[in-house]
């Protein structure tokens, strides 16, 4: 039977168009379908497989990782690590081993005065090593040292951390040796019900990487720094076929013979040493004395133990240089092959050995074809071993080619069509699924779909505050959540982040739309139970419909319908919105102004820019009608021409994180106009500048150095300048909001509350606020002459304001008879357009120059 189907097929290839090419495909088909090939390569296959899984094959495996590692290319020395070696010549020196207390602390103080991003403590000292013990106690409670200690084996006793060392700074003794002495893997990271276990080279290497921010997560699998995932060993990855794999190990990829700089330690102490090879670098302390007995076999001597071995300290600097070269460097991991993948490589070279044989009759021409194979096969192991894939070599099969690349294009299509987390489908295979409801509009005469765009309120709060994990296990609920809902001829997708796409195809009216849309809703009202704590979560919907006539692409309709959900944003989410053709011209507008802001705000900080520029408002005395100061304001006309408003910029800047930059610059270029006035007016007190401070830029956690800076570089005093804040930024968070206050003051600046009685305050928090200066809302000085309310309001806060101590800025003065009523209530400042609109520099400089003319 198997004959008669062999040759149906190659009757029916020969037929076809392109008869010289599948004709030797057929030849290639009709050799596997032949029973003694397909027989006979499962057969050795399967001895193969058998062999191996005895653990027969393993040491020859591990020869072939060492040859490899001995071959490829060597890395440079890191340029991040310092390795200080305690030397043989070191302990003669110190006359005494291990060396002391005293020394190691004198090491440590002397290393720290060269500034060291962290320092890398491979020592145990459980034990204390007179003389002075209580001084290394001291040096290690520095926050960039990390201790190591040893975790209890069954060959081998625990050795404690130093004592007094948090455990956040400890790390335990990763080397893990193979059956043959030699050290391939690095034990990262371990756990148990009770406790959590950090390597000593991953501890080093997350504080040296504190200041990136990085994320560090553990799956099941692996192990999670910033964007980079550590996969870890099982029992049968690289060439191992049973190997204790407990916690999470990673094969070592040694970056050369030489990992680091190395020193000793009688350098070190004799000041012999560079600052930066120290400076932001990691230090790694350890012995490599041989007498010490710290020398371990790794690939470059595992073949050869003539060869001299590795100190342990410098194993550390290969563990530690292959996590920072792969988060910092893209320097890849080891990537291995599922157990059943490489069963699948050695049955397919059996298989290529059966059809080289069926095929080449002549011993000659079967050596020769042999001999490429393996040739090319060698070529393939070679070169995916420098880029960090091990695959056999001893034991070769054709899974690379043919099972390895079906799987590999099946890994493909599911990531590039499918969302990891949910199991939805992603964007590019929703928007196929979208192509096909518009093909079929286009043929089906009122055929009716629609897109639903959601998105989740406010889960980036949730995300931050509960952690990434717990954020994950909403999306997951949400996705059972609409599949419960959603009928299974609809399509729903996760096109990012929290948000998700549906797809109503063959819908019957509008109705149902709306009508699916509360349903889920609904749903979403439920709580989210996440370990105890209730969470509510709401959602905001764009929905946009398919017309008639309309020669729509998929990425158009679901803009649309992003657009609209964009639209139920703005008017106070939890709703829907169903798209409009103006909604689209709102976009593009609000888009052409932030790009527009965000080339202003470039080209000002350059100094190239004529289109913002800061505006001065006169802040007068009631009582003398001088000037006292100027308040900054900015003002934008942009390359048009156009006078942008504030009301319409500011919250374009507050929302993409402008308003970071252009207060910076705003303060900046304020305190240089007026140190330009100061010296070329003289008066008395001082003229005084006030710049407003955003939210986000009264957040920043060096608001208070970089203000410190731009003091310094212009030369201006810290007196003359008044930081303004509104009254809802401080009672955001009070205690935080005095705190900041505080040091800002210490510069000897002063403080002022804006728009006062305008926003949320409490009048128990406010005399605890350091603040100069009450600045009253233009709202209730432009009713004083209308309403008694407003006036008594007014009234009420000079008065709160002298009590506490602070004086008074009346903003929005437009009249005499409101000047003279505020001068009655003895507020002592005011400014508004009856003295003068915000000028621009050169018509300020005028204005002052008038005024001391006539003084």
């Amino acid at each position: 039977m198997t004959d008669r189907l062999s040759k149906k097929i190659h009757s029916l290839l020969l037929a076809a168009r392109n008869q010289e090419t599948l004709g030797k495909l057929t030849q290639i088909v009709a050799l596997v379908w032949q029973k003694p090939v397909l027989t006979g390569s499962l057969l050795i296959a399967g001895l193969l497989l058998g062999v191996r899984q005895l653990e027969v094959l393993q040491p020859l495996e591990l020869v072939e990782f060492d040859r490899a590692t001995q071959f490829q290319p060597e890395l440079e020395p890191d340029p991040r690590i310092l390795v200080i070696g305690i030397t043989e010549s070191d302990l003669q020196a110190q006359k005494r081993s291990p060396v002391s207390d005293r020394t190691v602390a004198t090491l440590l103080a002397k290393l720290q005065s060269y500034q060291p991003k962290v320092i890398g403590l491979d020592l145990y000292r459980d034990l204390p090593q007179p003389p002075g013990h209580a001084e290394l106690l001291k040096q290690l409670q520095a926050p960039n040292i990390i201790a190591i200690s040893k975790l209890e084996s069954n060959d081998s006793r625990n050795v404690p951390p130093p004592p007094g060392v948090p455990k956040e700074r400890i790390g335990f003794n990763d080397l893990v040796l193979d059956p043959d002495g030699v050290i391939r893997r690095n034990l990262m990271y371990a756990y148990t019900k009770a406790d959590k276990f950090y390597s000593f080279s991953l501890r080093v290497s997350l504080s040296y990487l504190k200041d990136k921010n990085l994320d560090f997560k553990v799956y099941s699998n692996s192990l999670q720094l910033g964007q980079k995932t550590f996969l870890r060993l099982k029992p049968y990855s690289g060439g191992y076929q049973n190997i204790g794999a407990q916690g999470y190990q990673i094969l070592l990829n040694y970056r050369g013979r030489k990992v680091a700089r190395q020193v000793n330690l009688t350098q070190v102490l004799n000041g012999s040493i560079q600052k930066e090879w120290v400076k932001d670098k990691v230090v790694l302390i350890g012995t490599t004395a041989p007498s010490e007995k710290d020398l371990f076999f790794t690939p470059y001597n595992a073949i050869d133990r003539q060869e001299a071995a590795m100190p342990g300290v410098l194993v550390h600097g290969q563990m530690v240089s292959q996590i920072l070269s792969t988060v910092l460097d893209d320097r890849p991991l080891f990537w291995f092959w599922p157990q059943w993948a490489e069963a699948l490589w050695i049955w397919g070279w059996s298989l290529v050995g059966g059809i080289l044989v069926w095929r080449f009759r002549h011993p000659l021409s079967l050596a020769i074809a042999a001999t490429v194979a393996v040739a090319g096969l060698f070529v393939v192991w070679f070169i995916c071993f420098t880029h960090a894939v091990w695959i056999p070599f001893l034991v070769p099969t054709l899974a690379l080619v043919t099972t390895g690349g079906t799987s590999g294009i099946y890994k493909l299509f599911y990531n590039a069509f499918y969302d990891p987390l949910t199991g939805l489908p992603n964007r590019d295979l929703f928007l196929k699924e979208l192509q096909k409801s518009i093909d079929r509009s286009k043929s089906q005469v009122n055929y009716l779909f629609a897109v639903i765009f959601l998105d989740l309120d406010q889960f980036k709060i949730f995300n931050e505050g509960l952690g990434h994990q717990a954020g994950d296990e909403i999306l997951r609920i949400i996705t059972q959540r609409l599949k419960a809902i959603l009928h299974a001829k609809y399509t729903v997708a996760r096109i990012g982040g929290d948000e998700f796409a549906i797809l109503l195809a063959d819908i019957s009216n509008i109705d149902l739309v709306t009508l699916v849309t509360d349903k889920i809703q609904k749903k979403l009202y439920s709580p989210f139970n996440l370990k105890g704590q209730e969470i509510f979560i709401t959602a905001s919907f764009g929905i946009a419909f398919n017309q008639t006539g309309h020669n729509y692409k998929p990425e158009e309709l679901l803009r649309d319908a992003h657009t609209a959900m964009y639209r139920a944003k703005a008017l106070g989410k939890a709703r829907y919105e169903v798209f409009s053709v103006g909604m689209r011209t709102q976009v593009v507008s609000r888009l052409q102004l932030e790009n527009d802001l965000r080339r202003a705000i470039a080209s000002a900080i350059e100094g190239n820019s004529q289109e913002l520029s800061v505006h001065y408002q006169p802040i007068v005395s009631l009582e003398t009608g001088k000037i006292a100061g100027f308040e900054a304001l900015v003002r934008w006309q942009n390359s048009q021409g156009k006078f942008i408003s504030p009301v319409e910029f500011i919250p374009v800047a507050e929302e993409t994180g402008l308003i970071v930059t252009l207060g910076e610059w705003i303060l900046e270029q304020s305190c240089r106009q007026l140190r330009i006035w100061q010296q070329q007016f003289t008066m008395q007190p001082e003229l005084t500048i006030s710049v407003n401070l955003s939210s986000q830029q009264f957040a920043q956690p060096d608001l208070i150095e970089r203000i410190e800076q731009i003091l310094k570089k212009i030369g201006l005093n810290g007196h003359s300048l008044k930081l303004e804040i509104t009254e809802s930024m401080a009672m955001k968070d009070v205690d935080s909001t005095i705190a900041k206050i505080l040091r800002l003051k210490a510069l000897n600046l002063k403080f002022s509350i804006d728009d006062f009685g305008t926003g949320y305050s409490s009048l128990s928090y406010l005399h605890r606020f350091p603040v100069d200066t009450l600045k009253v809302d233009r709202s209730f000085v432009s009713r004083m002459e209308e309403t008694t309310e407003d006036a008594a309001i007014v009234q009420t806060i000079v008065m709160l304001s002298h009590i506490l101590g602070m004086d008074v800025i009346a903003e929005g003065i437009e009249t005499a008879s409101q000047m003279e009523k505020l001068r009655i209530l003895q507020c002592e400042y005011g400014q508004g357009y009856f003295f003068s609109k915000p000028l621009h520099a050169e018509a300020a400089t005028a204005l002052l120059s008038q005024y001391t003319n006539s003084v």
